[in-house]
């Protein structure tokens, strides 16, 4: 894994500091830094932008290429040839299953999505118009209070069954804190549905009739769920492996990244396009902003366009885009007036001679935004989906870390407060 060195010398020291350089399977060489504190120094990397946390065998980015790979299978692939709960038994064990195994897991699954019924009593406690990501946090992490009998981060068996259960209740808990929202009753799970058939009839359906769930419709669920499914070493994803590197319990590490998940930087794109798309108004008024958004000293930007990861395009858009022009096409929603912006936006976007100079493409989160809206589900939910569909990938991640030696996190810090100094009377401050 390694058999190269980097040489570090720093004035004042008398000799140099040797540093294993690391290879991985694909990506950047990494420079071994872990022996540093030995000699009385740390580094100093805001943001953890140039560090590496961990090893990890599950998911590789490459931003300046555009490929997002799973366990080494290509996304867009994944998303032709695979459902999403084939991703998720990928991502949890390493492979795809075969016709066995994949029967098998998505029976555990759908033998799983029930609650337990106390969850209904206290859900219902929240208030009102309690925003759905508040309900799903305190849920989540209410959960190892309602299944306590297999939460032993030690026995691999207990992991298995936790994340099982996550995958199988995170989407019957979703539509919990929507129906909570919009003042409806819950609707059960149906062992008869696919996962996503089942995601929209609970979502949809009320106890005076259960709405027939379109293929079309339900393919474009289960692309939502997969295409979020991991992303590396995000924001939400790395607070779950630091939350579990203290030996917490799952649920309270998946709360840990619901709750990072729901900052707007990282969880609220697609909702920030549907804001834009509203700000906008009218197909009349889209030269006026594409105007301000090239104005570089204009605060105004298009959302949903770029990617913080992806220097070039975004290898899950080309998916999402397809599936979003199947729904649109399927409820006949041509002439919706925030459609159509966004429609327009999109041409723009990839003919603007502006905007493809500096790669500025549509990405998951304006096509993921668009079907949303186009579903009728409000703005306030699109994280909550987010977070079902990314569930897989935290239990995955926190399971490989517990599975083998581990840390608890500590980051260090590069002090700049006051020196030493002593306390003076009251009299003297």
């Amino acid at each position: 894994m390694t058999d190269k060195k980097a040489v570090l010398s720093i004035d004042g020291y008398d000799t140099a500091i040797n540093l294993p350089v690391l290879s991985g399977t694909l990506g950047q060489d990494v420079i071994d830094v872990s022996s540093l504190t030995a000699n009385d120094i740390f580094t100093f990397d805001p943001g953890f932008t140039s560090t590496a946390s961990c090893e990890s065998k599950i998911t590789f980015i490459d931003g300046a290429k555009g490929i997002l790979l799973h366990r080494g299978y290509p996304i867009d692939e994944l998303a032709e040839k695979a459902s999403y709960l084939e991703t998720c038994y990928l991502l949890l064990n390493g492979e795809l299953p075969d016709a066995t195994q994949k029967a098998e897991f998505e029976d555990i699954i759908t033998s799983h999505t029930m609650v337990n019924r106390s969850i209904e009593q206290f859900l219902s406690g929240f208030r009102y118009d309690a925003h759905p990501m508040a309900i799903m946090c305190g849920v989540v992490g209410a959960m190892s209070s309602f299944y306590h009998d297999s939460i032993d981060i030690e026995d691999p068996t207990h992991r298995m069954i936790t994340a099982h259960r996550l995958i199988a209740k995170m989407p019957t808990l979703a539509a919990m804190c929507y129906k909570h929202y919009v003042g409806q009753p819950y609707m059960y799970p149906k062992n008869d549905l696919t996962y996503a058939e089942n995601f929209l009839h609970m979502m949809f359906g009320t106890p005076c009739g259960t709405p027939k769930v379109s293929p079309v419709l339900a393919r474009a669920m289960d692309l939502l769920f997969l295409l979020h499914a991991d992303h590396e070493q995000n924001a939400s994803t790395s607070t779950v492996r630091l939350a579990g590197s203290s030996g917490a319990n799952p649920f309270s590490c998946i709360a840990a990244g619901i709750a990072a998940l729901w900052g707007p930087s990282h969880g609220g794109a697609n909702q920030a396009v549907l804001e834009m798309l509203n700000e906008i108004g009218d197909e009349k008024h889209i030269d006026t902003f594409v105007k301000r958004a090239k104005d570089k000293n204009d605060p105004f930007r298009l959302m949903g366009f770029g990617h913080r990861v992806y220097k070039n395009f975004d290898p899950r858009a080309k998916v999402m885009k397809q599936a979003c022009d199947d729904v649109l096409a399927e409820l006949g929603l041509d002439n919706d007036p925030l459609l159509k912006i966004a429609k327009r936006l999109e041409k723009i976007a990839l003919e603007d001679d502006y905007f493809v100079s500096k790669k500025l493409y549509p990405n998951v989160d304006f096509y993921s935004g668009i079907i949303m809206k186009a579903l009728g589900i409000p703005t306030e939910m699109f994280t909550v989906i987010f977070a079902t569909g990314r569930t897989v990938g935290w239990i995955a991640h926190w399971n490989e870390m517990i599975s083998n030696p581990y840390k608890i996190g500590r980051p260090r810090q590069l002090y700049t407060g006051p020196s030493q100094r002593s306390i003076p009377s009251v009299d003297e401050r």
